[in-house]
């Protein structure tokens, strides 16, 4: 793979990484616990954070309950609709 096709795959991962990390800008007018990580003005009032952190516990419950019902989903039932689709009657 010659050099130029190298770089043109490289371009893409080069423009998430500054577009991630905080200008010097953005820096100043975030709160010490978000300096150096996100761009825009900072969070506008204390319930910024209780809605942020209410949204993380709600992808984690979700994730978590997907996460299990996909691996062990616990049909058991010869009635169950499932069993349509897997056998050939």
């Amino acid at each position: 793979m010659n050099s130029i096709k190298k770089f043109a795959l490289i371009i893409p991962f080069l423009h998430t990484v500054s577009a991630v990390l905080a200008c010097p800008v953005c820096d100043k007018q975030q709160p010490k616990v978000l300096q150096g990580i996100t761009h825009g003005a900072g969070p506008q009032s204390s319930w910024d954070y209780v809605i942020v952190w209410a949204a993380v516990i709600i992808v984690l419950f979700t994730l978590y309950f997907s996460l299990k019902w996909i691996f062990r989903p616990g049909e058991k039932s010869e009635n169950h609709i499932k069993r349509l689709i897997l056998t050939n009657e």
